[in-house]
């Protein structure tokens, strides 16, 4: 699996450099989603924007990311989707549960927001 990564310190980037999103794919990114969150990762952006194609490993392992930073209390951002890829999230109706951005700033936006938000409540409990 071709990928990129940039680490920052909200967030990480990773940027996935493979044109499909399938079986062959999935067990190696499921694998680097659960390291990034055991290394105490909590807000991923998955850039998708190079993927072209995806089928339901690739969304399982979508939902794994989701699933890994929602329970650490962060959140796990889609962007970049082609139309079949967004199309596919839709027809799985998945678009409900997973966070889709156009862009990576708007996934940054998106984190450093709901950082925002939670260091507001720490505070005023």
């Amino acid at each position: 699996m071709k990928f990129a990564v940039d680490k920052h310190e909200k967030y990480i980037l990773v940027k996935l450099n493979e044109s499909k999103l399938n079986s062959l794919v999935t067990p190696q990114l499921k694998s680097e989603l659960i390291l990034m969150n055991t290394e105490g990762q909590r807000n991923i952006i998955l850039d998708l924007s190079q993927v072209k194609f995806a089928d339901s490993s690739g969304l399982s392992s979508l939902l794994v990311g989701h699933r890994l930073c929602k329970n650490a209390g962060g959140v796990f951002i889609l962007s970049g989707l082609c139309d079949a890829v967004a199309r596919l999230i839709t027809i799985s109706q998945l678009d409900n549960v997973l966070s889709i951005v156009p862009g990576t700033e708007e996934g940054i936006d998106l984190i450093f927001s709901e950082e925002i938000e939670k260091d507001l409540k720490k505070e005023a409990k």
